[in-house]
């Protein structure tokens, strides 16, 4: 985790608010407002959680998905489900509120949860920190910036392995690619147990809300 301080806790940049997932993280940017788990304490709040969206990462944004909606709107169900939300727009025909998720809310989320974990996650969080004004913690920041870091390096190394041959060569971009792959793996199990945390205690604070509504 030291790698970790090497990158800067400093708020987005208006640069790195720029396109669709800058965008999406950049209109949280500024709030005050915290979680009241830091991610990288999210692992420790919610082990079983954090370990259970790593085993099966599609069940877990299934059932985190329900519940942030429920969470937002109780007893609404999957009436209020889109692609990740809408949160990330569209490409070409491809988009959110056309695919089906009126008819078939429950089988879209099951291929948003396989086909993109990342953004199916990146979107329940979403809800919640629109829900109560939340905002990015210096961890955040730095766990972002490094697994993007980490995403383009694998990137690279894939494309440079299939234009450069030297020995080993497969080996090494297998290393890069593993590592970006299980820090991947690690920061969304810790959004997810994060968000779950969140959903809990909020739903702790005010219960009777919750359970009339429901």
């Amino acid at each position: 985790m030291s790698c970790l301080f090497c990158f800067s806790g400093d708020k987005l940049s208006p640069e790195e608010r720029k396109g669709k997932y800058g965008d999406a993280w950049g209109q949280y940017a500024d709030n005050e407002n915290q979680f009241k788990v830091k991610l990288c304490g999210a692992p420790c709040a919610e082990p079983c959680c954090w370990v259970g969206s790593m085993i099966c990462m599609p069940c877990a944004q299934y059932k985190l998905r329900f519940m942030a909606l429920n969470h937002t709107e109780p007893g609404s169900g999957w009436s209020n489900y889109k692609c990740c939300q809408g949160m990330f727009g569209g490409c070409c025909c491809i988009q959110p509120g056309n695919l089906g998720e009126e008819s078939c809310p429950q089988l879209c989320m099951c291929l948003e949860g396989f086909c993109c974990p990342g953004m199916a996650v990146s979107a329940s969080q979403g809800m919640i920190m629109q829900q109560y004004g939340l905002g990015l913690d210096e961890d955040d920041v730095r766990l972002i910036r490094c697994n993007n870091c980490l995403q383009v390096l694998a990137c690279v190394a894939s494309l440079l392995n299939i234009c450069i041959d030297f020995n080993g060569d497969d080996a090494v971009v297998g290393i890069i690619n593993l590592i970006a792959d299980i820090v991947f793996c690690c920061m969304s199990g810790c959004m997810t147990a994060r968000t779950y945390h969140e959903i809990k205690e909020r739903e702790k604070e005010a219960p009777e809300k919750y359970k009339m509504e429901r």
